[in-house]
This record gives structure tokens, sequence and C-alpha cells, in this order.
């Protein structure tokens, strides 16, 4: 079984927003850890925020970077959505043990990757679910928005530093193994 990878861009003061953060997007599409982070994913959790930000019906097709089952979290599931490409499948779960539990089966020995948004990392962190946590710091500071980090139970959450890498010429990639306190 693959690990579940949790990631998201952030600003240096903490804060994430999808369209203030990703100056350099096409530079990260093209870099190597990002192909090497496509190649290795089974399949995607992701959070009904994040799966709505775009049409899913313009976005879940040959042209997403993901061509893997994709996991939805949410608590009202559409009744319309995306029917795939025959790599890219859509399914919904209320719950992120559910959603992760989808997510693993369908991946096999590849990992799982959540990509937000950050109530659904939050989730997977706080429950134990999650095996690594990569932050790739943008250095903007946008001063108000919502904090990946906040709702953490810190008496729980441990992290370690595994790596840092110099993604693009703008984010630099910080990789934590996560683990449970008293496990």
């Amino acid at each position: 079984m693959g690990k579940v990878i949790a990631g998201m861009t952030m600003s240096l003061d903490g804060y994430i927003d999808a369209g203030a953060l990703n100056p350099d997007f096409l530079e990260l599409m093209a870099a190597p850890s990002f192909q090497e982070m496509t190649d290795n994913t089974g399949a995607i959790v992701m959070g009904r925020n994040v799966y709505d930000m775009a049409d899913p019906f313009l976005w879940v097709n040959d042209d997403y970077e993901y061509q893997v089952p994709l996991v939805i979290l949410t608590h009202n599931p559409p009744e319309k959505y995306p029917e795939g490409n025959g790599k890219i499948s859509v399914q919904f779960a209320t719950d992120v043990e559910s959603a992760i539990s989808q997510a693993t089966a369908a991946a096999g020995d590849k990992v799982v990757q959540v990509i937000g948004g950050a109530s659904t990392i939050q989730q997977c962190l706080n429950s134990g679910l999650c095996d690594e946590l990569q932050i790739d710091l943008v250095p903007i500071l946008l001063g108000k928005g919502l904090r990946l980090l906040e709702n953490i139970d810190t008496d729980k959450v441990v992290l370690e530093r595994i790596s840092v890498l110099e993604t693009t010429s703008l984010r630099t990639s910080i990789t934590f193994k996560v683990s449970q306190a008293n496990q």
C-alpha cells in the first residue's frame, strides 16, 4: 500500500489562496519533482471547495495533470458530476476516513495525494490518516484568509522534516513525516 501525502501551497505568513500563490504555475508543471509526483500518484482526495473552484465539467478531462481517480470529500455530493475519461473517475465521500479508504483502494501501491483544501488536510492530519505533509512556501505575504495549519491538534500531531527542495525559482517545498504523539 502506498502512502498518503497531504500538500498545499502556503504564503510565508501561513495563508492559502490558490490564485495569489501560483504565479510560477507553468514553471511548477515543468519541474522534475512535480512530474515525479504525478507519475507516483494513484488517487487524489480533495475537498468540495477545491473541486468546485473551477467548473469540474471543464477540468476533469485529458488535460488535468493527475489522470487518476478523484475522491471528493463533501457533506452534499452533487447530483451531476463528470463521468471521467477512463483514467479519471469521480467518487464522493462524506467523511475523511471514507475518502482516504476509497482513494487508498483506488491507488493500489501508489501514493494518495490530498491536495486541499485546508479543512480536508486538517482532518487528515488530526485523524492520523496522513503519512507526509508537503508545504510549498511562496515568498508572498497575504495578511489574511484561510490558514492551512489552523485547527490542528498540536498535542497529537508530530512533524519531522524529511526534505527541503527548491522546486521552482520562487517556491520551496518542505516535506514532513507525520506521526501521532503517544503511538
